[in-house]
């Protein structure tokens, strides 16, 4: 049972650590910014717009950031697909859904409860200047493919 327990763990720490390093690496891509604003960005969360000008503390403390919430997702997937069995098994629609929750949890309860600059504020006018299709489609994505990354690491978890 112990070593169960510790294998399980491994696993969502590996998930986690792996589809959070990925999403790094997407959102720079998607926001054509370097890999260091996109983890200020994130650490933003917590210290608001002075993240942006702590260099490489700043920055590292956005990799922690990171990395925590997505080994917090991975165990979630873990706990949420545990209670029906045979889910796992089909990681490929378990990940597809569980990317899309993980998008709209993100997009619209985490980063507006936040600290970031950058939150969104809801309402006709935000929508109409900050929304872009590429955006919202690239991020989606993004949040599919970490939970594709999460439910094919776990998809033989007993």
């Amino acid at each position: 049972m112990r070593g169960a327990i510790h294998h399980t763990m491994g696993i969502v720490f590996a998930a986690g650590l792996v589809a959070g390093t990925i999403d790094i690496g997407a959102a720079s891509l998607i926001n054509r910014l370097s890999p260091v604003v996109i983890l200020q960005a994130v650490a933003s969360s917590l210290l608001g717009r002075g993240a942006f000008s702590g260099g490489a503390a700043t920055a590292s403390v956005g990799l922690l950031v990171q990395w925590g919430i997505s080994i917090l997702i991975a165990a979630i997937y873990l706990m949420v697909t545990a209670t029906w069995p045979g889910t796992r098994r089909r990681w490929r629609l378990t990940g597809l859904l569980a990317g899309v929750a993980i998008f709209l949890i993100m997009n619209y309860l985490v980063v507006p409860l936040s600290a970031a600059p950058f939150r969104p504020h809801f309402g006709l006018h935000p929508l109409l200047t900050a929304f872009t299709p590429y955006k919202f489609v690239a991020n989606l994505i993004a949040m599919i493919l970490f939970g594709l990354i999460v439910a094919f690491s776990a998809r033989n978890v007993r």
